[in-house]
Protein backbone atom coordinates (compact mmCIF):
# COMPACT_ATOMS: atom_id res chain seq x y z
CA UNK A 1 0.00 0.00 0.00
CA UNK A 2 1.42 3.38 -0.99
CA UNK A 3 1.96 5.84 1.83
CA UNK A 4 2.31 9.60 1.88
CA UNK A 5 3.25 12.16 4.49
CA UNK A 6 2.18 15.75 4.67
CA UNK A 7 3.37 18.42 7.00
CA UNK A 8 3.70 22.16 7.38
CA UNK A 9 6.35 23.76 5.22
CA UNK A 10 8.90 26.22 6.53
CA UNK A 11 9.84 28.37 3.57
CA UNK A 12 13.41 29.57 3.43
CA UNK A 13 14.77 32.20 1.09
CA UNK A 14 16.94 30.87 -1.70
CA UNK A 15 20.06 33.01 -1.87
CA UNK A 16 20.72 34.62 -5.20
CA UNK A 17 23.92 35.03 -7.14
CA UNK A 18 23.61 37.79 -9.71
CA UNK A 19 20.14 37.59 -11.26
CA UNK A 20 19.78 33.82 -10.89
CA UNK A 21 18.22 31.58 -8.29
CA UNK A 22 20.75 29.01 -7.15
CA UNK A 23 19.07 25.94 -5.61
CA UNK A 24 15.73 25.56 -7.40
CA UNK A 25 14.73 22.00 -6.48
CA UNK A 26 15.59 19.40 -3.84
CA UNK A 27 14.33 15.85 -3.46
CA UNK A 28 15.20 12.22 -2.86
CA UNK A 29 14.33 8.96 -4.59
CA UNK A 30 15.15 5.26 -4.65
CA UNK A 31 17.48 3.63 -7.16
CA UNK A 32 17.31 -0.17 -6.84
CA UNK A 33 18.24 -1.96 -10.08
CA UNK A 34 15.00 -3.94 -9.96
CA UNK A 35 13.07 -0.70 -10.49
CA UNK A 36 13.94 -0.88 -14.19
CA UNK A 37 15.32 -4.41 -14.51
CA UNK A 38 12.35 -6.29 -13.02
CA UNK A 39 9.52 -3.88 -13.74
CA UNK A 40 7.31 -6.51 -15.39
CA UNK A 41 7.36 -8.64 -12.21
CA UNK A 42 5.99 -5.96 -9.89
CA UNK A 43 2.35 -5.42 -8.91
CA UNK A 44 1.22 -3.15 -11.77
CA UNK A 45 -0.89 -0.87 -9.58
CA UNK A 46 1.90 -0.11 -7.10
CA UNK A 47 4.59 -0.02 -9.80
CA UNK A 48 2.64 2.41 -11.96
CA UNK A 49 1.93 4.71 -9.01
CA UNK A 50 5.65 4.71 -8.23
CA UNK A 51 6.54 5.48 -11.84
CA UNK A 52 3.91 8.20 -11.97
CA UNK A 53 5.60 9.98 -9.09
CA UNK A 54 9.00 9.59 -10.71
CA UNK A 55 7.48 11.33 -13.74
CA UNK A 56 5.94 13.93 -11.45
CA UNK A 57 9.40 14.64 -10.05
CA UNK A 58 10.78 14.92 -13.59
CA UNK A 59 8.10 17.47 -14.49
CA UNK A 60 8.81 19.40 -11.30
CA UNK A 61 12.54 19.53 -12.02
CA UNK A 62 11.97 20.61 -15.61
CA UNK A 63 9.57 23.34 -14.45
CA UNK A 64 12.38 24.95 -12.43
CA UNK A 65 14.52 25.25 -15.60
CA UNK A 66 17.75 23.98 -14.03
CA UNK A 67 21.13 24.39 -15.71
CA UNK A 68 22.45 21.25 -14.01
CA UNK A 69 21.34 18.40 -11.76
CA UNK A 70 23.49 17.46 -8.77
CA UNK A 71 22.92 13.79 -7.92
CA UNK A 72 24.05 12.64 -4.47
CA UNK A 73 24.40 8.87 -4.72
CA UNK A 74 25.97 5.91 -2.94
CA UNK A 75 29.11 4.00 -3.84
CA UNK A 76 28.59 0.45 -5.15
CA UNK A 77 32.24 -0.31 -5.98
CA UNK A 78 31.72 1.05 -9.48
CA UNK A 79 34.54 3.61 -9.23
CA UNK A 80 36.09 3.27 -5.77
CA UNK A 81 37.33 0.21 -3.94
CA UNK A 82 38.73 -0.62 -0.53
CA UNK A 83 42.25 0.28 -1.71
CA UNK A 84 41.04 3.88 -2.07
CA UNK A 85 37.59 4.68 -0.67
CA UNK A 86 36.93 8.40 -0.22
CA UNK A 87 34.11 9.29 2.14
CA UNK A 88 32.99 12.03 -0.23
CA UNK A 89 33.76 12.57 -3.90
CA UNK A 90 32.46 14.74 -6.74
CA UNK A 91 32.75 14.15 -10.47
CA UNK A 92 34.54 16.80 -12.51
CA UNK A 93 34.15 15.74 -16.13
CA UNK A 94 32.57 17.03 -19.31
CA UNK A 95 30.74 13.75 -19.76
CA UNK A 96 30.09 10.42 -18.05
CA UNK A 97 29.11 6.96 -19.26
CA UNK A 98 26.67 4.44 -17.89
CA UNK A 99 25.31 2.10 -16.89
CA UNK A 100 28.29 0.04 -15.87
CA UNK A 101 25.99 -2.98 -15.49
CA UNK A 102 24.65 -5.24 -18.23
CA UNK A 103 22.13 -3.23 -20.24
CA UNK A 104 19.60 -6.05 -20.57
CA UNK A 105 19.78 -6.87 -16.85
CA UNK A 106 19.22 -3.25 -15.81
CA UNK A 107 16.80 -2.40 -18.59
CA UNK A 108 18.71 0.80 -19.47
CA UNK A 109 20.83 1.31 -22.60
CA UNK A 110 24.43 2.44 -22.18
CA UNK A 111 25.04 6.02 -23.23
CA UNK A 112 27.09 9.16 -22.70
CA UNK A 113 25.68 11.65 -20.20
CA UNK A 114 26.71 15.32 -20.24
CA UNK A 115 28.56 16.86 -17.31
CA UNK A 116 29.87 20.35 -16.62
CA UNK A 117 33.51 20.25 -15.56
CA UNK A 118 33.75 24.00 -14.94
CA UNK A 119 30.70 24.01 -12.68
CA UNK A 120 31.96 20.95 -10.81
CA UNK A 121 35.31 22.64 -10.25
CA UNK A 122 33.71 25.77 -8.81
CA UNK A 123 31.50 23.72 -6.50
CA UNK A 124 34.45 21.60 -5.36
CA UNK A 125 36.63 24.62 -4.68
CA UNK A 126 33.90 26.20 -2.57
CA UNK A 127 33.13 23.00 -0.64
CA UNK A 128 36.83 22.52 0.12
CA UNK A 129 36.73 25.64 2.28
CA UNK A 130 34.81 23.73 4.94
CA UNK A 131 34.65 20.05 3.96
CA UNK A 132 37.20 17.53 2.71
CA UNK A 133 36.08 16.15 -0.63
CA UNK A 134 37.81 14.08 -3.32
CA UNK A 135 37.16 14.57 -7.03
CA UNK A 136 37.42 12.47 -10.16
CA UNK A 137 37.71 13.43 -13.81
CA UNK A 138 36.73 9.89 -14.84
CA UNK A 139 33.49 8.42 -13.56
CA UNK A 140 31.25 5.54 -14.61
CA UNK A 141 27.61 5.63 -13.60
CA UNK A 142 26.02 2.50 -12.16
CA UNK A 143 22.35 1.89 -11.33
CA UNK A 144 22.60 4.26 -8.37
CA UNK A 145 22.59 7.19 -10.79
CA UNK A 146 21.29 5.65 -14.02
CA UNK A 147 17.95 4.46 -12.61
CA UNK A 148 16.99 7.97 -11.39
CA UNK A 149 18.23 9.56 -14.62
CA UNK A 150 16.18 7.08 -16.64
CA UNK A 151 13.06 8.65 -15.14
CA UNK A 152 14.16 12.19 -14.32
CA UNK A 153 16.18 13.13 -17.43
CA UNK A 154 14.96 10.66 -20.08
CA UNK A 155 16.48 12.77 -22.88
CA UNK A 156 19.83 12.80 -21.07
CA UNK A 157 20.29 16.43 -22.03
CA UNK A 158 20.72 17.97 -18.57
CA UNK A 159 24.33 18.25 -17.31
CA UNK A 160 24.95 16.06 -14.27
CA UNK A 161 27.28 16.70 -11.33
CA UNK A 162 27.66 13.34 -9.56
CA UNK A 163 28.35 13.35 -5.82
CA UNK A 164 29.41 10.11 -4.16
CA UNK A 165 29.09 9.17 -0.49
CA UNK A 166 30.77 6.01 0.75
CA UNK A 167 27.91 3.87 2.02
CA UNK A 168 29.83 0.59 1.70
CA UNK A 169 32.55 0.93 4.37
CA UNK A 170 33.05 0.64 7.24
CA UNK A 171 34.39 2.98 8.36
CA UNK A 172 31.57 5.25 7.26
CA UNK A 173 31.35 9.01 7.48
CA UNK A 174 29.21 9.89 10.55
CA UNK A 175 25.70 11.15 9.87
CA UNK A 176 26.35 14.53 11.48
CA UNK A 177 29.27 15.09 9.12
CA UNK A 178 27.05 13.99 6.24
CA UNK A 179 24.59 16.71 7.27
CA UNK A 180 27.43 19.25 7.41
CA UNK A 181 28.55 18.18 3.95
CA UNK A 182 25.01 18.89 2.74
CA UNK A 183 25.30 22.37 4.26
CA UNK A 184 28.63 22.89 2.50
CA UNK A 185 27.12 21.70 -0.78
CA UNK A 186 24.25 24.17 -0.41
CA UNK A 187 26.65 27.01 0.38
CA UNK A 188 28.61 26.16 -2.75
CA UNK A 189 25.44 25.99 -4.87
CA UNK A 190 24.33 29.36 -3.51
CA UNK A 191 27.55 30.88 -4.81
CA UNK A 192 27.27 29.90 -8.47
CA UNK A 193 25.09 31.68 -11.02
CA UNK A 194 23.61 28.48 -12.47
CA UNK A 195 20.20 27.20 -11.48
CA UNK A 196 20.79 23.89 -9.69
CA UNK A 197 18.45 20.99 -8.97
CA UNK A 198 19.52 18.56 -6.25
CA UNK A 199 18.46 14.92 -5.90
CA UNK A 200 19.69 12.41 -3.33
CA UNK A 201 19.21 8.75 -4.15
CA UNK A 202 19.56 5.63 -2.03
CA UNK A 203 17.94 3.21 0.41
CA UNK A 204 15.89 2.94 2.39
CA UNK A 205 15.90 -0.49 4.08
CA UNK A 206 17.26 -3.27 1.90
CA UNK A 207 19.63 -6.21 2.04
CA UNK A 208 21.17 -6.39 -1.45
CA UNK A 209 23.08 -9.48 -2.55
CA UNK A 210 22.13 -11.43 0.59
CA UNK A 211 19.60 -14.19 1.35
CA UNK A 212 17.38 -11.41 2.76
CA UNK A 213 17.19 -9.56 -0.55
CA UNK A 214 13.58 -8.47 -0.96
CA UNK A 215 13.02 -8.00 2.76
CA UNK A 216 11.86 -4.45 3.57
CA UNK A 217 11.42 -2.97 7.05
CA UNK A 218 8.46 -0.71 6.35
CA UNK A 219 8.15 0.55 9.93
CA UNK A 220 11.80 1.64 9.98
CA UNK A 221 11.45 3.31 6.59
CA UNK A 222 8.43 5.27 7.75
CA UNK A 223 10.19 6.40 10.92
CA UNK A 224 13.17 7.63 8.92
CA UNK A 225 10.95 9.49 6.45
CA UNK A 226 9.02 11.13 9.28
CA UNK A 227 12.28 12.48 10.69
CA UNK A 228 13.45 13.51 7.23
CA UNK A 229 10.25 15.44 6.53
CA UNK A 230 10.67 17.33 9.79
CA UNK A 231 14.19 18.34 8.72
CA UNK A 232 15.26 17.46 12.26
CA UNK A 233 19.06 17.30 12.30
CA UNK A 234 19.29 15.79 15.77
CA UNK A 235 16.70 13.10 15.05
CA UNK A 236 18.17 12.18 11.68
CA UNK A 237 21.71 11.99 13.00
CA UNK A 238 20.62 9.90 15.99
CA UNK A 239 20.53 6.71 13.90
CA UNK A 240 23.55 4.58 14.74
CA UNK A 241 25.21 2.37 12.15
CA UNK A 242 24.62 -0.63 14.43
CA UNK A 243 20.89 0.11 14.58
CA UNK A 244 20.69 0.78 10.86
CA UNK A 245 22.50 -2.44 9.99
CA UNK A 246 20.21 -4.43 12.29
CA UNK A 247 16.94 -2.82 11.22
CA UNK A 248 17.58 -1.76 7.61
CA UNK A 249 20.44 -3.92 6.38
CA UNK A 250 23.72 -2.86 4.84
CA UNK A 251 21.70 -1.05 2.18
CA UNK A 252 20.29 1.17 4.90
CA UNK A 253 23.63 2.95 5.15
CA UNK A 254 22.50 4.82 2.03
CA UNK A 255 20.33 7.08 4.19
CA UNK A 256 23.42 9.31 4.07
CA UNK A 257 22.29 10.57 0.67
CA UNK A 258 18.97 11.67 2.18
CA UNK A 259 20.67 13.23 5.20
CA UNK A 260 22.93 15.26 2.89
CA UNK A 261 19.90 16.66 1.04
CA UNK A 262 18.24 17.52 4.35
CA UNK A 263 21.42 19.34 5.38
CA UNK A 264 21.39 21.24 2.10
CA UNK A 265 17.84 22.37 2.92
CA UNK A 266 18.39 23.03 6.64
CA UNK A 267 15.43 24.90 8.08
CA UNK A 268 12.95 23.40 5.62
CA UNK A 269 10.32 20.69 5.78
CA UNK A 270 9.86 17.81 3.41
CA UNK A 271 6.98 15.92 1.87
CA UNK A 272 6.72 12.31 0.78
CA UNK A 273 4.99 12.02 -2.56
CA UNK A 274 5.19 8.22 -2.64
CA UNK A 275 6.38 5.38 -0.48
CA UNK A 276 5.65 1.67 -0.79
CA UNK A 277 7.61 -1.50 -0.10
CA UNK A 278 8.01 -3.31 -3.43
CA UNK A 279 9.74 -6.63 -2.67
CA UNK A 280 10.57 -7.50 -6.28
CA UNK A 281 12.44 -4.17 -6.44
CA UNK A 282 14.11 -5.21 -3.15
CA UNK A 283 13.70 -1.79 -1.52
CA UNK A 284 11.21 0.53 0.09
CA UNK A 285 10.52 2.79 -2.89
CA UNK A 286 10.43 6.50 -2.17
CA UNK A 287 9.83 9.80 -3.94
CA UNK A 288 10.03 12.87 -1.68
CA UNK A 289 10.84 16.57 -1.94
CA UNK A 290 12.15 19.27 0.35
CA UNK A 291 11.04 22.91 0.31
CA UNK A 292 13.75 25.30 -0.86
CA UNK A 293 12.22 28.74 -1.45
CA UNK A 294 9.56 31.26 -0.48
CA UNK A 295 8.12 31.11 -3.96
CA UNK A 296 6.89 27.53 -3.59
CA UNK A 297 8.90 26.39 -6.58
CA UNK A 298 7.45 23.66 -8.73
CA UNK A 299 8.45 20.31 -7.37
CA UNK A 300 7.75 21.38 -3.81
CA UNK A 301 4.22 22.59 -4.47
CA UNK A 302 2.67 22.88 -0.99
CA UNK A 303 -0.82 22.79 -2.46
CA UNK A 304 -0.26 19.73 -4.62
CA UNK A 305 -2.21 16.53 -4.06
CA UNK A 306 -0.38 13.71 -2.32
CA UNK A 307 -0.35 10.16 -3.61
Amino acid sequence: MAWSVTGPFVAVSTRRCGNSVSLVFAGVCSHGPGITGRSEQADPAVRDAFYENFHRMRDAIEATRPDALVVVAAEHFANFFMNNMPSLAIGMAEHYEGPIEDEAWLGIERRRIPGNAALSKRLIERIMRTSDVAYAEEWLFDHGIMVPLHFLTPRYDLPIVPVNINCQGPPLIPLDRTWEFGCALREAIDNVPERIALVGTGGLSHWPATPDSGVINEAWDREFLERWCLGDREALCAFTDEETYREAGQGGFEIRTHVAVAGACAGSKGRVWFYAPIPIFAVGCTIATMEVSEAGLAGNDPSGDER
